[in-house]
């Protein structure tokens, strides 16, 4: 067969090591010599003597996940081969995490992590349920985590002297040593008004990152 379809941007070539690599902008790779985790569904095709598993979450993930709203239904995979993990051709992006780090992601944009990881959810301080509900997923270990975002996303500093205010639909996620709070940018009788559309913000204060997504919305979509 000829043609660029079968030109060496396209063609995949074998892994050269365990773990977790960037295959396209696209796409994920994850050459699997034990166990791994990724969010379900997101198997686009493998290679090899691999197993797949749903893995629960126990009763008090279920019901903070049913309370909330957040939460990552994972499946384990295990054996010997080659992954390919994507969703919704959404940009694919890999994080080391090392040990004593933590980072604090949104569920929505996790799409596999080494075994090696921790993971638990999280209430977002001052959040809360009067903000709307901000549970995130806190990864901390060492390894690495493959994440998802629609288009190319923003990764900001954050210091003491600069702190960063994200729409709470847009944000990522951010790492350790980051406090947040609710910021409300518009007066009371500007929201009765109509507003701007945009009264309240994350707020993240101290040093770090923050990283942020071009998109405020994620088209609804029937399961």
């Amino acid at each position: 067969m000829k043609g660029d379809l079968f030109s060496n941007e396209h063609m995949v070539q074998p892994a050269t090591a365990p773990g977790m690599t960037v295959e396209n902008a696209k796409c994920i790779k994850y050459a699997v010599n034990g166990e791994m985790l990724a969010r379900q569904g997101a198997m686009v095709a493998y290679r090899g003597n691999l197993q797949f598993e749903r893995k629960g979450q126990g009763v008090g993930g279920m019901l903070k996940r049913a309370m909330t709203g957040e939460g990552l239904p994972l499946m384990a995979v295990r054996g010997q081969g080659e992954a390919w993990f994507a969703h919704e051709a959404q940009n694919c992006f890999v994080v080391d995490v090392d040990p004593g780090d933590e980072f604090t992601v949104n569920g929505r944009n996790v799409l596999c992590f080494d075994a090696s990881l921790s993971y638990r959810i999280a209430t977002v301080k001052g959040a809360g349920i009067t903000g709307g509900g901000l549970f995130n997923s806190v990864f901390s270990g060492q390894g690495r985590l493959g994440l998802v975002c629609e288009g190319n996303p923003l990764v900001i500093p954050v210091s003491p002297q600069f702190p960063v205010f994200v729409d709470t639909d847009a944000i990522v996620g951010w790492t350790a040593g980051l406090q947040t709070s609710l910021h409300r940018s518009q007066s009371v009788g500007s929201m009765l008004r109509g507003g701007s559309g945009e009264a309240v913000q994350l707020m993240l204060q101290g040093q770090g990152y923050v990283v942020v997504r071009p998109s405020e919305v994620t088209p609804h979509k029937t399961q």
